[in-house]
């Protein structure tokens, strides 16, 4: 429960509006997921165009463990709390609030500062959570669905028949990728550490499964594609599976650059994509919601009726107090992870 805090129990006249103690996960300096701490801080107020959102729970994305060392595109001033995608109820609005009302229930993209009881959010970027969604699966759907449908729909140009290769698939956007990718109309073939990984694509409705450390990747996608190759690859992973998925692309594929989960940015070799006439395209899902609000309000929109209908289900498969940040984190950077990792304050 939170007091308020001794200094600053008084209202003020002209906002009435007490502050709070709240508890936050900090980053005060680069470093580890140990590095971080819980502590009391004053709970935020909104300025004009944002509101204050009751954290009831935070998704766990793989920018959060960049994002503490130091490695990401955005760089937050010290201290700052990391979690980016927040799901709960609006407590407070600044006076240019019109569209969303104090009680809302919303989804958050707030770029840090989600693992914490409250957090700031631009009211451009909060989402109405859909009818029939909880917190938990509501902190675990815009991210890892924007991404995917952006990457597939708009990049990659998925289209119905075509086979779509998921490296990394039983991560959290590799859930989201098998599940849009299915709802396209695409034939699915996940790709995965292991065989308990696999088998919750396969819940998610992959075609087929490769366990990309005890198989040889490019031969198994030749022999399941007849030597078509694939016509699209989904890669949040990196490292050492980017080349061999990018020989096995069929004639004007095309390869989608999402991530690094994996540590290691890959070296492809250019004469690869002049061979096979394909084309290697980058994803940046969160440049993409501040250069297109239109395009991306009509994808969120997309991505509810989606849901509505059955055919996305967020793969929740645990979630962690505040106090257990550090040890979700070393979950997703030592890939041990399938689906999406929660906190629930």
């Amino acid at each position: 429960m939170r007091v308020p805090r001794r200094e600053n129990c008084q209202k003020s006249p002209a906002s009435r509006i007490e502050w709070f103690d709240m508890r936050a996960v900090l980053c005060r300096a680069y470093g580890p997921p140990s590095s971080l701490v819980l502590e009391d801080v004053p709970a935020p107020q909104p300025k004009a165009k944002e509101v204050v959102v009751g954290v009831k729970a935070c998704g766990v994305n793989f920018p959060d463990t960049l994002i503490i060392q130091g490695k990401y595109q955005f760089k937050p001033p010290f201290p700052f709390s990391p979690g980016s995608e927040v799901a709960g109820t609006i407590l407070r609005k600044g006076p240019d609030v019109v569209h969303f009302n104090v009680g809302d229930r919303v989804i958050a993209s707030v770029g840090s500062g989600g693992f914490a009881e409250e957090a700031v959010a631009a009211a451009d970027r909060l989402v109405p959570i859909p009818h029939g969604m909880d917190y938990v699966q509501a902190s675990a759907f815009l991210m890892t669905y924007g991404t995917s449908l952006h990457a597939l729909q708009d990049r990659g140009h998925l289209k119905k028949g075509e086979t779509l290769l998921v490296l990394g698939a039983a991560g959290g956007v590799g859930i989201a990728a098998i599940e849009i990718g299915k709802a396209l109309g695409a034939y699915v073939i996940a790709a995965a550490s292991s065989d308990d990984k696999l088998a919750l694509c396969r819940e998610h409705g992959a075609d087929q499964a490769i366990n990309y450390t005890a198989e040889n990747l490019r031969e198994r996608l030749r022999e399941l594609t007849s030597d078509r190759g694939v016509n699209v690859v989904y890669d949040p992973v990196g490292g050492p599976y980017s080349e061999p998925a990018l020989r096995a692309i069929a004639w004007e594929g095309r390869f989608l650059v999402v991530g690094f989960a994996a540590g290691e940015i890959p070296k492809i070799p250019l004469n690869l994509p002049l061979l096979k006439s394909c084309d290697i395209v980058g994803v940046f899902w969160g440049a993409f919601l501040q250069r297109d609000p239109q395009k991306t309000k009509a994808h969120l929109d997309e991505l509810a009726g989606l849901y509505a209908a059955g055919k996305l289900k967020p793969a929740v498969t645990a979630t962690y107090p505040l106090e257990g940040v550090p040890q979700a984190l070393v979950e997703l950077m030592e890939r041990r992870a399938k689906g999406k990792i929660v906190i629930v304050p």
